[in-house]
């Protein structure tokens, strides 16, 4: 479970990379009236298949979220896996063995020699 200054951190977090991309980036048909310099809230609700008053609530901190929903999120917002693992752990999800990737064991194995020395 997320605390409140994670779950803040998390949508500023969010927020930034919605900022960050234009509708253009994700396939919308830009408008000449737009207030908002990056994606609109609704439209990244939409490409993540979550309601509107829910990813509101996401980015200011006040529900927490499950792995999928996250996911689904870093996909509208194009996250590369370095800021998907980022959002996880602001979320409070810190699974190390779900992000291990090939080459973990042989990195572990040339570290010990360092470790019991």
């Amino acid at each position: 479970m997320s605390t409140p200054v994670a779950g803040a951190e998390l949508g500023a977090f969010l927020r930034a990379h919605r900022d960050l991309l234009k509708p253009a980036d994700v396939g919308l048909t830009p408008t000449t009236r737009r207030r908002t310099p990056g994606l609109r809230r609704e439209e990244v609700a939409s490409m993540a298949g979550v309601g509107l008053a829910w990813y509101t609530w996401l980015e200011q901190g006040r529900v927490p979220a499950s792995r999928q929903v996250l996911e689904a999120v870093a996909r509208a917002l194009r996250l590369d896996p370095a800021g998907l693992r980022y959002a996880m752990r602001l979320a409070g999800h810190h699974d190390a063995a779900a992000h291990d990737g090939p080459g973990t064991d042989r990195l572990a194995a040339a570290v010990q020699p360092v470790l019991d020395s």
